[in-house]
């Protein structure tokens, strides 16, 4: 020992020698003094333990000191122990800490008064504390721990002690508590043989605490210690072992003498902290040897081995009672009891009893004993327990619970299982608040930690606290269902407990739904009755929550990226290669580094983290040890998948419905069962019987009478062998029978049941009786016993049966012989102190012991199997069943909390829903929670006029519509039906004018700053009329209306801008830029929603409809990737929109604009813009005056698309489509016939067709029930009659009639009939006029239009060859419409304005509120009129300059057509030919571009405007008398010749002129012609015609000079001559007189006098070709000069229009094999028409005057026609016949 510590010692001897010297009696301790004496005189030297602690100890146990000097005894003996002076390697210090042990727990000592006794007591709980809590007091045995305990649950329970001291020694047995079962791991389990042993040496019974009130003196000689009793022999007992009970606690306080002496004054020290003594100080006792064959050598090496108490633990042999104890001697020590641990390391005891029987230090029997009664202490039925113990009892449960893990130690989990399980819930039933919450509690550590062991105790526990929470009696106060649903709340955060109930016992055939029934229990629960929030509801709705806050979590894991948990994985296998290289002392003890210092414990918890002992080695073997979790026998896996749990659950309610019919009627559950399959059929009795054994829910009596029925005598016997009757007593075996039924009454039934039981009992028991009528008999026997004993009616008339009557009553029963005398007698006493139950018949506490040892028995078996889950198993399960319930929970709460920390709670709960049904794709789930806070945001509930301020206002519907705006932001993709309300949201935004303005703005063509606002301006309303109304206004509305009419209040004021800083931090304009990343299905449904919300016609609002449509246009748009996934949707909305339209209105101008918005954004896609291109037919579908009326926004946004995608078009159909939109609505052309749709409503099955079913109907095809033609049928059939284009085509060429369309004509009848014929008009091509029936157009729509013809025309990379021919005839159509400046359409244009306000159609306001503003006037929008007023004065120039325009493409095109043709073709050689074969010849271009162009140019030369006319004859002789024409052959100039079908004005001598110079000029290639005098006679026909016209002198001296100079140039050629003639004349020339003679019949006798006329021919064969004049002709006026000198003439007449002419006459004519048609309207009532080349005058007789034939080359179709000229069957072959288009 170091000097320090002997000073120590020495200054204590001082102190307790100078106390006794002081005391007036201390002669009487001389004794005592000499001791301390001797002690001083050896303390030179190291002396051992006992010999300095005896001196002190002897005082203490001295019954003659006073307090204050065994006070100060005791404060010496604590310091010895703070300063760690007691060495725990020294090989006597178990015996030291033994010995002080029993000193201080039988210490004694006079009392003096009671503040002073006590401070003695207070230091006697001092001692033992901190001789517990250190290390040497590991040392201590089993015996002295329990003395320990019992020495402090003494002063504990003692009443009459001052309450300072009893919480004392409450606290004590805390810590003292917390350090035992902290150190529960380093112990291990005994073997069973050594249980029993223990178990009687510690054995104690509790109950008796205050039945006795007289202080027990126990007086006990300190002078032989307890160690150096003599052995049983010598007389000398070993002191009896103190057991903890409570009949020893009852005596008061044994420490006290109870003699009245003097007080002492001197008071004991105060109460020193105990401190850590040098737990890893090593001895050096422990050899090497015994070392060797650790794991840890190097720390062996270093010479850290452990202490004694370390090694010795837990060494599990104990000495036996009787084992003798030999006389203490100092050279005796004992080294034959070596322990080897579980890793085979051999400890040598090196510390024993000087007496030689080892000490061994405390284990698991005290700690089992020490468990054992605090289980007692809480039985509320045992009436020694006060509330006070019962309470303490609980609370060290708690902390034992709290410190260790006790599962796994079987001894202590049987206590557990039974005892502390059925007190706890016992406990649940006290009215007294401070038990029941402290079971609460103790419940909790339970289940958390042992819940795999008490599957049933659990499902017991849960059903009592639900009784709790749903009960009705008004006298279980408050706080008990708030404690109980609080104890739910905790359990429920438990990880896995939720999923291991829904696995265990909702998944078990026997178990109650447990979870399905909590989560309904407190879904109802969340909801008050009163209406009023309380904290049992938000309780209950926070315990629906944890499932979803778990189920949340887990899904936020798996979405981690995978990288990061393998980082986080590397990171923790890095930790734990750290945490393993800890240095082990030799015996797996737990070694710190040598630089730290240990801190002194302040607590058992933390002395035991110090003591950690030899576990280390069997910690770390456990492992491998650990088997395979039981699997429960329903599961194919310890992991079943979600379809057998659901297989499962299925037949579980088919079971409990099985079973409900059998508790009725046996047979009929047994029936049901066989017809669902769950028993075989016919009736196996083994399968029958287990049912009847397993089912717990079975009523006992119909299972009694069911197999005691005759006709199941088999059943019966297989229903015995169910039972494990092998090596049970008779008696214990029938107790077991006889609990699984209830058993009948009558006799023979009872004889028979009991006879079945005896035969298999004794067979299976190797048949212990003489015979089996003897076991019958003992059975009987047996069961009138236990009537007998147990039976209240038996027991009123009888005195119960003894001992000796019951074996009188056997005698000579088996086989005439005696039962086993002892047998019986233990079958007497089992009866007697325990009943066998007969089921349902006990009730009270009988019946609760019975239903209890059900549980224990149900537990034992194979259902008592509880399976554990790793956390998040069955998310997706659990969610299914919980989010309906946990939704309209949070809604409630939400809707009905005023506390902001609750809405947040509930609105944390929608995100997590959202969230989880996000992760696992439950659209159902997330549509209703979008549904329910759409709700709580009032948007659709609110008036619109109220809106901004009550949602201004209203904090709550802000946050829900942030919330709910955040979620579909967020989680959109699973949106499925919740797109309608959110949509309906918007809505009710955008009327209440809240949106932001970016989403009431939206793109428009007209408009000058290219937007326009879906919203109307408000305006002031007109003073005039307001003064009246006004008053009126006053009178009839109350007061806080005439103050909104005075404008809005301030408050009204902010609460809209409240209302939209929320609705702009919501950003209700990310649903549509965001709707790019949504899934398709998402998206699809979310447009659904836009055109569904569209209002119907009973609350019709155009704006809502048109904000509706502008919101699915743009999400189009941001959709352009994948908008051919969404394309046919939308196309039916905006033909829907379109076409359906009768009137126009503000709708359809959105609808039209967004169409060609769509057109212009996704033309660059290739995939869908052939699609976009057809669609744009959809407005040729239109009903005409409704284009009409918004021609102008097509015309701008036509030439946008023009402008930018003009290079993306490719096809001829898409440019017939853009052209024929151009002229529609630009020059007012009629659509084709083929849009036209016939029927408004068409098939139902069939819906709006798609563009590629609106195409064009074949005339065979014999169904048409659609109603319209879809664009692409056009198509098709376009396709299919396309041929190249060839100069071989000469039948057509010769032919001057196209068969077209009848435009009215019903087609599907035609078609459905498919016998008529269909007649088809003709109409002449080589025309100036294109003869349509031109409608009113536009002004500016028409420049528009212009201007975009004139784009496409000034930029070569734009006219190619698929819009080349299309071009030229829109040019046509626009010189048409622009003639004289519009004349035709200007009137007609007068009366149609067209006013974009007022086609606002509004009906049938949604609301009274909404009247006024639905009732606003329609001046609210600016106007948009297209009518050409404001346009009068600038109408002419308009016109002029757009005439002077067309004049100037037609050249432009004119003049390079040649070299465009050229090199196109160039091109198609270089590349590979595709399509139709470009030429370039002088026909072709004739065909396709010159003459159509020529045409063109002519018809503005008659035009009424001068300078037009002026530059169009300008444009016309620069185009006639072009280079390139000089190569046209006499077929095209004979068709240059025939040009007039009915002249509108007669200023066209200029014409006539230049068409006579042309003549002339190209008289020498016409002569070859067959048809050359055809044409000569209709140049006659046009003398004579404008001969006669007109009152203009011009004409009539003009045509007579030119004739003469034709006819002599003629002549001069020799044409008229014919050498076969007999007059020298032709036929020609016969002809030519007779023509002329009819309007001047005096030129022949001025120009060729000799001439006679001969008679007239019959018949001219025109098939005969005059033979062609070969000299050149002769000289005649120059074709310049004639044109230069007439064109002066031309301006300075005005002349007045031409009556029409009549029709052209018919003539028979071989139909051409293909015909096809330009796009004109042409009269139903014509027949098909094809005029021949005329013959001779004499054809003509009988028909009234009429124009003649123009003859062109048929190839000018082409230009006009999308379909070209083809070779077409007869129409009596039923074939294909193109209709109009």
């Amino acid at each position: 020992m170091v000097d320090k510590n002997i000073y120590i010692v020495q200054g204590e001897i001082c102190t307790v020698v100078g106390a006794i010297k002081r005391n007036s009696r201390w002669n009487t301790h001389t004794p005592l003094v000499s001791c301390f004496v001797l002690l001083k005189t050896i303390f030179l030297s190291d002396v051992e333990p006992n010999i300095f602690l005896r001196p002190f100890l002897e005082v203490v146990r001295s019954e003659d000191t006073t307090g204050p000097i065994t006070g100060m005894a005791l404060t010496s003996v604590n310091k010895f122990l703070s300063y760690g002076l007691i060495d725990a390697n020294h090989e006597a210090a178990a015996e030291a800490i033994e010995n002080m042990a029993d000193a201080v727990t039988h210490a004694r000592f006079v009392g003096t008064d009671p503040a002073s006794d006590e401070v003695v007591l207070m230091k006697i709980l001092q001692v033992l504390r901190t001789l517990l809590l250190t290390p040497v007091g590991a040392h201590l045995t089993n015996e002295s721990v329990c003395e320990i305990m019992q020495s402090c649950f003494r002063i504990c329970f003692e009443m009459r002690l001052s309450e300072l001291l009893r919480k004392s020694a409450e606290h004590t047995l805390v810590d003292m508590v917390q350090l035992l079962f902290s150190r529960l791991p380093q112990f291990k389990e005994e073997a069973k043989s050594f249980v029993g042993a223990n178990m009687k040496k510690l054995k104690m019974r509790a109950g008796g605490m205050s039945e006795s009130s007289k202080w027990k003196k126990q007086k006990r000689s300190p002078h032989p210690p307890r160690h150096m009793v003599r052995s049983a022999s010598g007389g000398l007992e070993q002191a009896p072992t103190t057991t903890l009970s409570n009949n020893n606690l009852s005596g008061g306080v044994p420490f006290i003498e109870q003699d009245s002496l003097s007080v002492s004054d001197s008071v004991a020290s105060s109460m020193s902290i105990p401190t850590d003594s040098g737990l890893d100080t090593c001895s050096k006792a422990t050899s090497r040897e015994d070392l060797t064959d650790l794991d840890q050598s190097s720390s062996a090496s270093e010479g850290r081995q452990v202490e004694h108490a370390q090694s010795v633990e837990s060494i599990p042999e104990v000495l036996e009672d009787g084992e003798s104890v030999t006389e203490h001697s100092d050279s005796a020590s004992l080294h034959d009891m070596d322990y080897v641990n579980p890793r085979g390391v051999r400890f040598t005891p090196q510390q024993t009893q000087r007496d030689g029987a080892a000490l061994i230090p405390y284990s698991l029997p005290c700690l089992r004993e020490l468990f054992r009664f605090l289980i007692s202490l809480t039985n509320p039925h045992d009436r020694h327990n006060t509330d006070a113990m019962m309470h303490m009892g609980l609370q060290l449960l708690t902390v034992a619970l709290e410190a260790a893990h006790i599962a796994p130690y079987q001894s202590l989990l049987g206590l557990v299982k039974d005892e502390l399980c059925r007190h706890l819930f016992q406990l649940l039933s006290v009215d007294r608040m401070n038990l029941y919450a402290a079971s609460i509690r103790a419940c909790f550590l339970l289940f958390e930690s042992m819940r795999g062991h008490l599957k049933f105790q659990l499902e017991m526990y849960l059903k009592k606290l639900m009784d709790i929470i749903t009960s009705e009696n008004m006298k279980m106060p408050y706080e008990m269902k708030e404690m109980a649903l609080e104890a739910l709340v905790q359990l429920s955060r438990i990880p896995s407990f939720v999923t291991e109930l829904y696995i265990n016992h909702d998944c078990d055939f026997y178990c109650s739904n447990l979870f399905e029934d909590l989560t309904k229990l407190l879904s109802k629960n969340a909801f008050p009755v009163s209406g009023q929030l309380y904290t049992t509801h938000l309780l209950s709705l926070e315990a629906l929550l944890t499932v979803i806050d778990s189920t949340e979590a887990h899904c936020q894991a798996k979405v981690l990226n995978s990288t990061t948990q393998q980082d986080h994985s590397a990171e923790m296998v890095l930790a734990e290669g750290e945490s393993s290289r800890q240095v082990y002392s030799a015996n797996g003890q737990n070694v710190p580094e040598a630089d730290s210092v240990p801190l002194p414990p302040t607590s058992g918890h933390l002395m035991a983290e110090k003591m950690r002992l030899g576990r280390q080695d069997q910690e770390e073997t456990e492992p491998a040890e650990k088997k395979e979790p039981k699997k429960p026998r329903r599961f194919s896996s310890c992991l079943p998948d979600s379809q057998e749990l659901l297989d499962i659950r299925n037949k579980k309610k088919l079971l409990n419905s099985g079973t409900e019919q059998f508790n009725q009627k046996p047979k009929k559950g047994i029936q049901f069962l066989q017809e669902k399959g769950l028993l075989s059929s016919p009736m196996d009795n083994n399968e029958v019987a287990q049912w009847l054994r397993e089912n717990p829910r079975l009523d006992k009596k119909q299972i009694g009478e069911f197999i005691s029925d005759r006709k199941y005598m088999e059943l019966l016997d297989s229903f015995v062998n169910t039972f494990t009757f092998r090596g049970l007593r008779i008696d214990e075996a029938l107790r077991l029978y006889l609990e699984a039924f209830r058993l009948p009454g009558e006799a023979p039934v009872i004889h028979r049941l009991l006879e079945t039981f005896t035969d298999t009992w004794h067979k299976v028991n190797g048949s212990p009786f003489m015979t089996n009528d003897a076991g019958f008999a003992l059975a009987y026997a047996v069961i009138m016993l236990n009537t007998d004993q147990h039976n209240n009616n038996v027991r009123k008339q009888n005195i119960p049966m003894t001992i000796e009557q019951f074996k009188k009553n056997l005698k000579g029963v088996n086989g005439n012989t005696d039962f086993d005398q002892d047998m019986l007698e233990d079958i007497y006493n089992a009866i007697k102190n325990e009943e066998i139950v007969m089921p349902d018949e006990q009730s009270g506490l009988v019946k609760e012991n019975y239903v209890w040892n059900v549980l224990l028995h149900r537990g034992a078996t194979s259902e008592g199997v509880f399976l554990h889950v790793p956390a998040g198993s069955y998310d997706h399960d659990l969610f299914t069943m919980t989010w309906g319930p946990t939704i309209a929970a949070l809604s409630y709460v939400f809707d009905k909390s005023l506390d902001d920390t609750i809405i947040q709670k509930a609105i944390a709960g929608f995100r997590k829903c959202a969230m989880i049904s996000a992760h696992y794709g439950f659209s159902d789930v997330f549509d209703n929670l979008i549904i329910s806070l759409c709700k709580f945001t009032t948007l659709s509930s609110e008036s619109v006029e109220n809106l901004p301020t009550v949602f201004g206002s209203n904090g709550k519907a802000q946050i829900a519509a942030k919330t709910m705006f955040h979620l579909a932001h967020r989680h959109g993709d699973i949106l499925r039906e919740g797109w309608k309300n959110i949509m309906d949201s918007m809505l009710q935004l955008f009327r209440a004018e809240l949106l932001p303005k970016a989403m009431v703005e939206v793109e428009d063509f007209v408009e000058p700053n290219g937007t326009i606002s879906l919203q109307r301006e408000e305006t002031p309303s007109n003073r005039g009329e307001s003064a009246v109304l006004s008053f009126v206004n006053w009178l009839t509305l109350s007061g806080a209306e005439q103050s909104g009419q005075r404008g809005p209040s301030t408050e009204n004021q902010e609460a809209k801008q409240a209302a939209m800083l929320c609705i702009k931090q919501c950003d209700p304009e990310k649903l549509i830029t965001e709707s790019k990343f949504l899934q398709l299905e998402s998206l699809q449904e979310l447009m659904k929603a836009l055109i569904s919300v569209t209002p119907d016609e009973e609350t019709y609002d155009e704006e809502d409809a048109a904000f509706c449509l502008e919101m699915l246009l743009r999400i189009v748009m941001e959709n352009r990737d994948r908008v051919s996934c969404v394309w046919q949707t939308v196309r039916d909305h905006l033909c829907h929109l379109c076409v359906q339209a009768t009137e126009s209105c503000f709708l359809v101008e959105r609808a039209v604009v967004g169409l060609i918005r769509l057109a212009i954004r996704l033309l660059r896609r290739e995939d869908i813009s052939s699609q976009v291109l057809l669609s744009l037919r959809l407005l040729l579908m239109m009903k005409p005056h409704v284009l009409a009326r918004v021609s102008r926004e097509v015309a701008y946004g036509l030439h946008e698309l023009l402008k930018t995608n003009a290079a993306n078009i490719h096809c001829t159909d898409d440019w017939f489509t853009l052209f024929a939109l151009i002229e529609c609505i630009g020059a007012g052309i009629k659509p084709p016939a083929s849009f036209k749709v016939t029927s408004t409503t068409p098939d139902i099955d069939t819906g709006a067709q798609s563009d590629s079913e609106l195409s064009f109907h074949h005339l065979s095809e014999v169904s048409l029930d659609r109603g319209y033609t879809s664009d692409s049928e056009v198509y098709t059939e376009h396709g299919k009659s396309r041929m190249p284009r060839s100069v071989t085509d000469v039948d057509v060429t010769s032919s001057g009639w196209l068969v077209v369309g009848k435009d009215d004509l019903d087609i599907s009848k035609v078609a459905a009939s498919g016998s008529k014929t269909l007649l088809n008009p003709l109409v002449n091509q080589y025309s100036l006029s294109l003869g349509q029936d031109m409608g009113f157009h536009d002004t500016k729509s028409l420049i528009k239009c212009v201007e975009s013809l004139s784009f496409i025309v000034r930029d070569a990379a734009h006219v190619t060859p698929e819009n080349f021919e299309l071009c030229v005839k829109a040019i046509r159509v626009f010189v048409e419409a622009s003639l004289n400046g519009g004349y035709r359409t200007y009137e007609k244009k007068k009366n149609h304005k067209y006013d974009s306000q007022k086609s606002r159609v509004r009906r049938k306001p949604r609301d009274k509120e909404g009247a006024s503003r639905r009732a606003k006037a329609s001046s609210q929008r600016p106007s948009r009129s297209h009518s050409d007023d404001e346009e009068d004065e600038g109408v002419p120039a308009s016109y002029h300059t757009v005439s002077l325009q067309l004049l100037d493409l037609m050249h432009t095109l004119h003049t390079r057509a040649s070299s465009i043709y050229s090199s196109w073709a160039e091109e198609q050689r270089r590349l590979e030919p595709v399509g139709k074969k470009i030429e370039a010849d002088s026909q072709t271009l004739w065909t396709s571009c010159w003459c159509p162009l020529l045409q063109g140019i002519a018809w503005l030369c008659c035009d009424a405007r001068r300078l037009v006319r002026m530059q169009a004859l300008t444009y016309l002789q620069r185009a006639l008398l072009v280079h390139d024409l000089q190569t046209l052959d006499a077929v095209e100039w004979e068709s240059c010749f025939n040009k007039e079908d009915h002249w509108k004005l007669v200023c066209v001598w200029g014409l006539v002129v230049t068409k006579m110079a042309v003549f002339l000029q190209h008289l020498s290639p016409l002569l070859s012609l067959s048809t050359f005098a055809a044409l000569w006679l209709t140049i006659l026909d046009f003398m004579d015609k404008y001969m006669h016209a007109g009152s203009s002198d011009l004409l009539q001296e003009a045509i007579p000079e030119s004739l003469k100079n034709m006819l002599l140039v003629m002549d001069t050629a020799g044409i008229f001559h014919s050498a076969d003639s007999r007059t020298g004349y032709s036929d020609l020339w016969e002809i030519t007189w007779e023509r002329i003679d009819c309007f001047l019949p005096n030129l022949r006798e001025e120009l060729f006098k000799q001439t006679v006329i001969p008679q007239p021919v019959e018949l001219v064969q025109p098939a005969a070709p005059c033979p062609p004049a070969s000299p050149p002709p002769a000289q005649a006026p120059s074709p310049v000069e004639l044109i230069n000198v007439l064109s002066s003439l031309l301006g300075t007449d005005r002349s007045s229009p031409v009556p029409p002419s009549t029709p052209p006459m018919p003539t028979p004519v071989k139909m051409s094999p293909q015909i096809s048609s330009p796009l004109i309207q042409s009269p139903t009532s014509q027949s098909p028409l094809i005029l021949q080349p005329l013959a001779s005058h004499l054809q003509v007789g009988g028909v009234p005057p009429m124009s003649l034939p123009i003859i062109l080359n048929p190839a000018l179709i082409e230009a006009s026609c999308p379909v070209p000229l083809l070779p077409a069957p007869h129409p009596t072959e039923h074939s294909d016949t193109p209709q109009v288009k």
